[in-house]
């Protein structure tokens, strides 16, 4: 069922936003009696048991027992959080502890998005997810290491001091020499170029430049180009990587054992998602901070949970990550909305300055 708010009149429109207000307080449902005392305009508690009624033959409230008070429905918290949240800014104090917190970590970037989980938890009193970019900075060098008769590593160290290794299949009658050649060939043509720029013509040039290897490192180099590709065997950079904090907020509250379970399901589903790139496409689709509740995120479908999620960007307006905080469906959207954002719009200008500066 949906219903919009031209659809309510004020006094109805009143009564609705009072009610979630109070229940987001105190993530309790609300009666009509409490309801009736703190109005502005005062109402008998009959009067408001009426207009409640309404909004739940509505779709808009609900009551988790016939002698309790009311609570907001998804579709509810819904409307609410589209036409009547009022977001503010940050208090000096936030503002000040994301700078500080921030600031000196930004000369290392994965110490930068630690932090930004970190704060976020402990600001919000929920759980963070962070969505670290995608690394492509330019290859150092490619080594190869013998680990046994039929297994090598590959090991790629990039200008940015990140290490990658790769487990491959040792082809028979492996040699140090044939390792060295294979690593001189590759560090040759990878050398000072990320993986995207060679990805179009690595393959190109190995089979133009076989001659130059001997057969055993030849199949060396063919292993160690595919250990970086898909199923064609076409050089990739890293998927994103994923950074949660504070899993322990949303556990701490839950009291039903199926509860915990699912919520343990969701840290689970999180930590082994293939492909976070649909969840970072969840921050591209709008403008800014975006607010999933409950099911409308099928990855919170099973927990009840809500998403306050936002981009971060690059000098350029591209999307290169996002940050976000997954709490219960009565967290306090009209306070961590504008924390979001600020943390947001400040992780995408401190990762700029760490690359002008050449970090």
């Amino acid at each position: 069922m949906t219903t919009s708010l031209s659809e309510l009149n004020e006094r109805s429109r009143e009564i609705f936003r009072q009610l979630v207000e109070t229940y987001l307080e105190t993530g309790e449902p609300v009666g009509s009696r409490t309801l009736s005392k703190i109005l502005p305009n005062r109402l008998s508690a009959a009067s408001v048991r009426n207009v409640m009624q309404d909004l739940e033959e509505l779709g808009l409230l609900d009551s988790p027992h016939v002698s309790a008070g009311r609570q907001p429905t998804l579709s509810g918290l819904r409307l609410f959080v589209d036409g009547m949240l009022e977001v503010g800014g940050l208090s000096p104090d936030e503002e000040s502890k994301i700078r500080q917190g921030l600031g000196t970590k930004a000369d290392e970037v994965e110490h930068l998005l630690a932090e930004t989980g970190s704060l976020l938890s402990g600001l919000s009193s929920a759980a963070s997810l962070v969505i670290a970019p995608k690394t492509d900075a330019p290859i150092k060098h490619i080594d190869f290491v013998s680990l046994s008769s039929d297994q090598a590593l590959v090991v790629l160290v990039k200008e940015n001091g990140e290490i990658e290794n790769r487990l491959i299949d040792a082809p028979p009658g492996l040699t140090p020499s044939a390792m060295q050649e294979a690593a001189n060939f590759l560090n040759a043509q990878l050398r000072g170029r990320s993986l995207t720029q060679v990805s179009a013509s690595i393959e190109q040039q190995i089979d133009l430049r076989r001659r130059e290897l001997n057969e055993i490192s030849q199949k060396l180099v063919a292993a160690g180009v595919a250990s970086w590709g898909d199923v064609r065997g076409t050089l990739s950079v890293a998927p994103e990587r994923l950074i949660v904090r504070g899993r322990g907020n949303l556990l701490k509250d839950l009291e039903l054992t199926k509860d915990v379970e699912r919520m343990s399901q969701l840290f689970d589903d999180l930590e082994t998602k293939e492909d976070l790139a649909q969840l970072l496409d969840l921050t591209v689709a709008g403008d800014g901070v975006r607010v999933f509740i409950g099911a409308e995120n099928k990855l919170f479908s099973l927990t009840g949970s809500s998403l306050i999620i936002s981009p971060y960007m690059n000098a350029d307006q591209q999307v290169v990550g996002a940050i976000g905080v997954i709490g219960p469906t009565r967290i306090n959207y009209g306070r961590v909305v504008p924390i979001v954002d600020f943390t947001a719009r400040l992780v995408g200008r401190l990762l700029d300055e760490r690359k002008a500066t050449g970090g």
